[in-house]
């Protein structure tokens, strides 16, 4: 069964956010995990994600991070990227760190998840936001997935808290090497642990099942170890 909550933020705005929950949990006893969207919002494809790390053991909150200028539950057409573009410009960093704390304390005070067990993880622009919310919330480690224009907010690796786990396309036209070695280099610099993957034979959005760039190799070893790579992170 879908169920959404609706999440109060700083700014005064109110934000939609998908949740999906182990059938067994009991007590607080599960990791939580942020998942952050693609572009095209928290459509058929992101809710069908979080459902399978519901699935491993993780309560997840999904938050639509477009809620200040799409309408709730938004989902854009992957063949129409300019439908998209106006919500992803109108974002800024103050805004989404507000949301990433909204659905930080949401899993905090959730009744089966265990605190200090909080991890994110995002796909396309929300590999960025994963690693924003690694610089702005204490998060026991996260994940990105070809997260485009990381490199303007690399500066902020300083802050990161956790280990963070970074994947790349080695076909992917949008994020140059130069773009990766930014982030890199400011991970090294700021002395954070990090593990860096670049799949030389995938193209960007290689996980999404449900786009033509879709690589199910690639998408099978990056989930094996994200899962890996959560659970030996976990306290």
């Amino acid at each position: 069964m879908e169920k959404y909550v609706n999440l109060k933020i700083a700014d005064g705005t109110d934000m939609e956010a998908y949740i999906t929950v182990p059938e067994e949990a009991v007590g607080r006893n599960a990791p939580g995990l942020i998942l952050l969207q693609e572009a095209y919002g928290v459509n058929h494809h992101i809710r069908d994600v979080a459902d399978r790390f519901a699935a491993q053991g993780y309560v997840v909150i999904v938050p639509e991070l477009f809620h200040r200028t799409a309408p709730p539950y938004f989902e854009g057409n992957y063949a129409n990227f300019n439908e998209v573009m106006p919500h992803m410009q109108a974002m800024t960093n103050e805004g989404t760190t507000a949301d990433l704390k909204a659905a930080w304390h949401w899993l905090r005070q959730n009744e089966l998840v265990n605190p200090e067990n909080i991890f994110s993880v995002g796909y396309c622009m929300g590999g960025r936001v994963s690693f924003l919310a690694n610089a702005t919330l204490p998060l026991k480690a996260a994940a990105s997935y070809y997260g485009g224009n990381t490199a303007s907010i690399a500066d902020k690796a300083k802050d990161i808290s956790g280990r963070h786990l970074f994947f790349w396309g080695g076909l992917d036209k949008h994020i140059g090497q130069d773009q990766i070695d930014t982030v890199i280099t400011a991970m090294d610099t700021a002395g954070k642990e990090y593990i860096n993957v670049k799949i030389s034979y995938a193209d960007h959005a290689f996980f999404c099942d449900e786009r033509p760039a879709y690589n199910e190799k690639a998408a099978k070893e990056a989930w094996a170890l994200t899962l890996a790579f959560f659970k030996n992170n976990m306290g």
